[in-house]
């Protein structure tokens, strides 16, 4: 079993029965697991983040009404289907955050977006492998508050790799 088949495998015990999960008890009760798009080694990207010589602080609202701290660490360019698009990188005090919306959003995949943790592997390079694209927990369940996706991170461009659209 790769990564990949692990964090997925991981993940869907995880909201089929930790107390923790966004899903709610009547959601676990028909919970199968997630929906993924096939995985993709075209979108394990190995990209240089291009600094921002300021770090601004940007607060990013959450779906709840409330607000997440971050700083605009950088700027990537991702290549899928033979198209480019830029997408900003974000810092907290703890990790690497790229939200994105692609134009699969709304139809194949959550409309509000998905996100990633870029991996820093050195010389200003990270891994950005959308396989691992995420769903965030108000997906599942609004009462979770989740960042929302600024519109610096809107690309018109189809990530077809990562989570699906959950359809309870």
């Amino acid at each position: 079993m790769d990564e990949l088949d692990r964090f997925r495998k991981e993940k869907d015990e995880l909201f089929a029965s930790d107390p923790d999960s966004p899903l709610t008890y009547e959601q676990k009760r028909d919970f199968t697991g997630l929906k993924y798009f096939p995985p993709n080694p075209q979108l394990r990207l190995e990209v240089t983040v291009k600094e921002f010589p300021v770090k601004d602080s940007i607060v990013l609202q959450t779906t709840t009404g409330s607000v997440q701290p971050y700083r605009r660490f950088g700027k990537v360019i991702v290549e899928a289907e033979g198209q480019t698009a830029e997408l900003t990188v974000f810092k907290d005090e703890r990790s690497y955050f790229l939200p994105f919306v692609d134009s699969l959003s709304g139809k194949e995949t959550y409309p509000a977006g998905r996100y990633l943790e870029p991996k820093a592997i050195g010389g200003g390079r990270f891994i950005v492998d959308f396989n691992f694209a995420y769903n965030p927990y108000c997906a599942y369940n609004e009462s979770w508050s989740c960042p929302i996706t600024p519109f610096e991170n809107h690309i018109k461009i189809p990530i077809r790799a990562g989570e699906k659209i959950f359809h309870p």
